[in-house]
């Protein structure tokens, strides 16, 4: 994994390592230093890591501590995580060596990867049209599991016990609608946001939230690690991201038992109903979003119906009892496949 400080798909990686940990599955990770929560969530379970810089400028240190881990640990299979990673593959290992797509990576990224896994519908259809064959390429859904978490106290937070709250996980980017949210925030009374994230735009949005007026009803609570005691505490997700692959904003809640508000990026409105498991809205219509809240804030039984209609999909296909299932059903597949 050689992607960012923090962010979902560094949550993706980092979980399905910990779920194939406590399933047995022996690992090691080559990753960056730049993030400790990570680090030493995997040396907690005993995984070997080791760090590396994946500067595409000096690959050399990155390739070595590639190749020596490969030697010494001698896996089944090479899992790389997002495209930068896909770079530094060697060719030597090329017959079990998977891709992992987050995002629309070109194929060149992955040529030393003979298997492409795709965290979506779109995103397989994506591999395939770049020409790599149909039984080299599966979808490996994302999970999430909040089992047991204790919700966030609102008191710390400064945000009424009684008030409701709209929870927003996302980067602090463009892409991510947030600005959206500010102006339709500022259309529905009452309602308390929570935006967990960090990101370039900060400054940008806290000026905006400023000027709605709404700083006494907006929280940035900067990255956290403890999502799941946010959501616990959350009235409702809103999700209004101009441009989404996935977002596993949408499997956060429904595994957390929240109601969805969702703009109709790609990811979301591959897997969200409208009415059934989550309100699924126009990108960028403040109108829109607003109307969405004030319905899962006051619509008799919409919250609950959105709930078990999430919780049903959830359990469906997004658990994480079924991502153990496919990862090692496909790492078998490789396995059996490259010894033909």
């Amino acid at each position: 994994m050689a992607g960012a400080k923090e962010g979902g798909a560094e949550n993706i990686m980092l979980e399905g390592v910990m779920a194939l940990a406590d399933a047995g599955v022996a690992q090691a990770v080559v990753t960056r230093a730049d993030n400790e929560f990570r680090l030493k969530a995997f040396r907690e379970k005993g995984i070997r890591v080791e760090t590396a810089s994946f500067n595409k400028l000096w690959p050399f240190p990155t390739q070595g501590a590639i190749a020596r881990l490969i030697r010494e640990f001698r896996p089944d299979v090479a899992e790389y995580w997002m495209g930068r990673a896909g770079e530094f593959a060697p060719a030597s290992f090329r017959s079990r060596s998977i891709g992992w797509y987050g995002g629309y990576y070109k194929l060149v990224r992955f040529a030393n990867c003979a298997w492409h896994v795709g965290l979506t519908k779109d995103l397989l259809r994506h591999i395939r049209e770049q020409g790599v064959p149909e039984n080299r390429a599966a979808i490996i859904h994302t999970y999430a599991d909040f089992t047991g978490v204790p919700a966030a106290d609102p008191a710390a937070l400064d945000t009424p016990a009684d008030a409701p709250v709209a929870l927003a996980l996302a980067r602090l980017h463009e892409k991510k609608g947030l600005d959206t949210l500010l102006d339709a925030t500022a259309k529905v009374p009452g309602l308390y946001v929570w935006i967990a994230g960090d990101g370039p735009l900060e400054a940008e949005l806290k000026a905006h939230c400023t000027r709605l007026g709404l700083d006494d009803r907006v929280r940035f609570l900067g990255w956290r690690n403890d999502r799941g005691a946010l959501l616990a505490a959350s009235t409702f997700v809103a999700f209004p991201s101009r441009y989404e692959p996935f977002g596993t904003v949408t499997v956060d809640a429904w595994a957390a038992s929240r109601p969805l508000v969702a703009a109709d990026a790609v990811g979301p409105a591959a897997y969200v109903v409208d009415g059934v498991n989550g309100l699924l809205i126009p990108k960028n219509n403040v109108d829109a979003l607003a109307n969405a809240m004030r319905r899962v804030m006051s619509e008799p039984g919409l919250a609950s119906r959105l709930v078990a209609g999430g919780r049903a999909s959830y359990e469906a296909t997004f658990t994480r009892a079924a991502f153990v299932r496919d990862s090692l059903a496909f790492y078998e597949r490789v396995v059996r496949e490259s010894q033909l």
